[in-house]
């Protein structure tokens, strides 16, 4: 496995490029492609598994990475890994990709009614997000036991990160029930409903500390401890599930340490011990869910495009390529808080070294002028035939893919070792017209 500190190493992608272009998996047509090491994406799984506790349901959050053959590929991994679902849609996703469904966090805002339904049928763990959602439930469960495990997602409100719109446990959240206004409602549903056993939260994803994400679920613990009192009191069980959401912030850069997952789990430890394993209820053990995606995903992926044309200027010479707002429109639109460090290869995935005398911009292929992936990069000289490498590209990347201008889903290759697989083909003009139809 090519890794260095933080992610994949510049000899390591252009190992694997020039392995795929003598095997002829990049064809003309492919413009461009997007490639997984799922050497590393195990590597990543198993530390996550090894620094939390046995029986911890790592439900990876599927909008992070929705391929079917990466979610096969990571529920063979471990029988500790689950999926997060924002959607239904998703959460047919992760049935159709084999698995179990009391191994599947159902989290959206808004779910209907019917959804509702057709979650508690499946048996999905459902994360109910405010008060009129439970009055839906217990409306539909009547006297009945449900078959699902069911949550609250309750917003601690711990602050705002570097990034506003990755922050979602402020004073004010589109998600959850407030903490500190809804306290006292908080622990009277808990005390009504035997079957409400669960607790969720959810900080924010990049840009939101560690010591964010502990102070978060320290908050939520403490009212965790209140409740499971009332509810023996009740003569009721204890709140017994703890989904401390995802969120660990990563590099994008190599020459900067992030947050380990181990020291991460550490931390909660000290703050939540009856959820690792020091339990005060008898012969019953409270258990976690973690929902991770960017920390699981996005260092394991890349990106490659060939440079297609080169406009020099006195000042700044522009790269343009294949991808740009299409597989990463939050770079594009929010430079400032999203950036990804490049490397150049030749055509035959050499990489290049030295800098141009100009920095380069490079640009997208759709038809706005805020299609600009970077800006005043310094990188070595580019020719018409090279490839750009866009690293970390393996969790939000080709989730968020846009359908403007029609462009056509790239190719999508995983490789271990010397193997490398097809995970996506390359779409076609029968994919297009069938979307649009």
């Amino acid at each position: 496995m090519n890794i260095d500190q933080q992610g994949l190493s510049k000899a390591g992608i252009s190992d694997a490029f020039k392995h795929a272009l003598t095997g002829g998996l990049v064809r003309p047509d492919d413009t461009a492609l997007i490639f997984y090491d799922l050497s590393f994406l195990e590597d990543r799984i198993r530390r996550l598994v090894s620094a939390f506790p046995a029986g911890t349901l790592h439900a990876l959050a599927i909008k992070a990475n929705p391929l079917l053959n990466v979610l096969g590929f990571t529920r063979e991994v471990s029988p500790g890994v689950g999926v997060e679902a924002a959607s239904m849609g998703e959460v047919r996703l992760a049935l159709h990709a084999g698995f179990d469904p009391g191994r599947i966090v159902y989290d959206s805002p808004v779910k209907t009614h019917a959804e509702l339904e057709e979650a508690l049928r499946f048996g999905v763990h459902l994360n109910i997000d405010n008060f009129s959602e439970l009055g839906r439930i217990a409306g539909i469960l009547g006297e009945q036991d449900p078959l699902s495990t069911i949550g609250i997602r309750i917003n601690p409100q711990v602050g705002i990160g570097k990034i506003a719109e990755s922050s979602v446990a402020g004073e004010y959240s589109k998600f959850g029930v407030p903490l500190k206004q809804s306290r006292p409602e908080l622990i009277d549903a808990f005390v009504r409903h035997p079957w409400l056993t669960g607790v969720h939260l959810h900080v924010g994803s990049q840009g939101c500390a560690p010591e964010m994400l502990v102070e978060g679920a320290g908050k939520v613990y403490d009212l965790v401890m209140e409740i499971n009192e009332k509810r023996a009191d009740a003569g009721f069980s204890p709140v017994m599930l703890f989904d401390i959401g995802g969120g660990l912030p990563i590099s994008y850069e190599h020459d900067s340490v992030p947050p380990s997952v181990e020291a991460y789990a550490d931390s909660l430890r000290l703050r939540m011990p009856v959820f690792f394993g020091d339990s005060p209820y008898a012969g019953q053990q409270p258990s976690l869910i973690t929902e991770f995606g960017r920390w699981v995903y996005t260092n394991s992926g890349w990106t490659v495009s060939r440079v297609e044309y080169v406009k020099r200027s006195p000042d700044v010479n522009t790269a343009m390529i294949h991808v740009g707002a299409d597989l990463f429109i939050r770079e594009c639109l929010n430079p400032s808080d999203w950036k990804h460090e490049y490397t150049v290869l030749d055509r035959k995935g050499n990489p290049k070294e030295g800098k141009s005398s100009n920095p380069w911009n490079l640009a997208g292929p759709l038809c706005f002028s805020g299609d600009i992936l970077a800006k005043n990069v310094v990188l070595p000289g580019i020719e018409e035939g090279d490839y750009i490498v866009i690293h970390d590209t393996g969790g939000y990347t080709f989730s968020m893919w846009s359908r403007y201008n029609s462009r056509f889903a790239p190719r999508i290759l995983g490789y271990k070792g010397d193997s490398i697989e097809i995970l996506k083909e390359r779409e076609g003009m029968d994919d297009l017209v069938r979307f649009w139809g």
